[in-house]
């Protein structure tokens, strides 16, 4: 089971908003996924980023790959680093 850190879609038309999310990598990008790791509101970068820090990193040693887009938003709250 490989799976990605990714950002999957919610809100309305014109209104994005994200969930931060553990999934496999072949599922769909609003699909199944294993476990919800925070919210992104684009409108209110970067201070409307919600993240589990301590899921986000036992995530990122079990070996599990971040998406381009959650790379921008974990280096933006300072857990790459870590």
């Amino acid at each position: 089971m490989a799976v990605r850190l990714r950002l999957a879609r919610t809100g309305r038309k014109h209104v994005p908003h994200y969930r931060v999310v553990a999934a496999e990598q072949s599922k769909a990008r609003d699909g199944r996924f294993v476990e919800i790791l925070g919210h992104f509101d684009p409108a209110n970068y970067p201070e409307s980023i919600t993240l589990n820090e301590d899921r986000v990193l036992d995530w990122l040693n079990k070996g599990a790959q971040p998406s381009d887009a959650v790379k921008k938003l974990l280096s933006a709250k300072g857990l790459l680093s870590k």
